[in-house]
């Protein structure tokens, strides 16, 4: 099973995938990262023009990876009222994505992803960043924050959706 996480945004859209292979009576679980990174988009251009940057290589990436499943962060209570509006709009464009390829989506809060991660939904980014490291078997702290918040919500789908072991 493909996971995944997309940590969406205006400015910068994180995604990161997880390979899951689940554990038979002959072999144990098998996880495995796969690509991960940002989307981009050029702030000197309207925000029409961005979101469509983001439907853009949103697209591109989902026929690249082909994920099963789609793990996507929820908007939450922000302070800051300009903050969400993009954040929404940003959303609203990846869920059309994903919509027009079919693909399940859940969503998960910031403070979920945390605690699956860390085990305290107060944690802070560059903690979410080093544990990574040895729970998906990393080589490298995944950079930057966004993709690292990707990465932590494929894995927070697969912790609250545990998958059977086959016979």
């Amino acid at each position: 099973m493909k996971i995944l996480g997309i940590d969406p945004g205006l400015n910068r859209v994180g995604f990161g995938l997880l390979m899951h292979e689940p554990a038979s009576l002959q072999l144990p679980r098998k996880l495995t990262a796969g690509p991960w990174g940002i989307i981009c988009t050029t702030k000197e251009k309207s925000i029409g023009a961005r979101l469509q940057e983001i439907q853009k290589d949103l697209t591109e990436l989902l026929e690249a990876l082909q994920p099963d499943v789609i793990s996507l962060e929820r908007l939450f209570f922000f302070r800051n009222a300009t903050t969400i509006i993009p954040v929404a709009q940003a959303r609203g464009v990846i869920l059309l994505v994903i919509e027009s390829f079919g693909i399940p989506v859940y969503e998960y809060t910031p403070m979920q992803v945390k605690q699956t991660v860390t085990g305290s939904g107060k944690s802070k980014k560059a903690e979410i960043q080093e544990l990574l490291i040895p729970l998906l078997n990393l080589d490298r702290k995944p950079t930057p924050d966004d993709a690292a918040d990707a990465l932590a919500l494929a894995l927070c789908h697969l912790n609250h959706n545990p998958i059977r072991v086959e016979n």
